[in-house]
């Protein structure tokens, strides 16, 4: 075997042990934190698009992209329990007596 084999088989033998200690610590650490998954979407992140539900076997809408799967609506597609961050803008106003 030449010096470029080797090189190879070392390159391929190292990015495979880099990827079963990804999987083990992911498989310990999942990447929701410390916040449960989703109970909808089992921590997917995504759900069957209604197209996919009212379809007679063609799927695809704008939803979806033509996947079938859309993402959730009670996460927002992260996965997890966490609520979704929102920014509420409250401006005050000047005259109270002012109707609407």
């Amino acid at each position: 075997m030449g010096p470029l084999v080797l090189t190879q088989l070392a390159t391929g033998l190292s990015v495979i042990a880099g990827a079963a200690i990804v999987k083990s610590v992911m498989d310990q650490n999942p990447m929701a934190g410390p916040f449960p998954r989703c109970p909808s979407c089992n921590g997917s992140g995504r759900v069957s698009c209604f197209c996919s539900r009212w379809s007679d076997g063609d799927v695809g809408c704008r939803t979806c992209a033509g996947s079938g799967r859309a993402a959730c609506p009670k996460c927002g597609g992260s996965g997890t329990g966490r609520p979704i961050p929102a920014q509420l803008i409250i401006r005050p106003s000047s005259n109270n007596n002012r109707p609407y």
